[in-house]
């Protein structure tokens, strides 16, 4: 593969294959679609959960399948929303 898709924020963050935002200094943490089209999806499924992501799918170098020549955030990565998973704050006994 000589390119690959890769999402990245209004900050500079990536979508990182753990389902998170990364500032992309390791490479391998960074998400990557083959297909524009699947990296859009995704986008738009983020933008749907996050109305305040204003996103864009780049095109990218890849070297052994991994992207190259990102720019990295020197901004903090945003922490995990809480809320955004209701059905597991209810049932969460560590939860005070």
């Amino acid at each position: 593969m000589s390119g690959a898709f890769v999402i990245r924020n209004q900050l500079g963050h990536y979508w990182g294959k753990s389902g998170s935002w990364v500032k992309g200094e390791r490479a391998g943490q960074v998400a990557c679609w083959t297909y524009e089209d699947e990296a859009v999806n995704t986008l738009f499924e983020l933008g749907s959960q996050d109305t305040d992501l204003r996103g864009e799918v780049m095109l990218t170098e890849t070297e052994d399948q991994l992207p190259k020549n990102l720019k990295i955030s020197e901004l903090p990565v945003p922490k995990p929303d809480k809320g955004a998973n209701l059905e597991n704050d209810e049932d969460d006994p560590n939860d005070e």
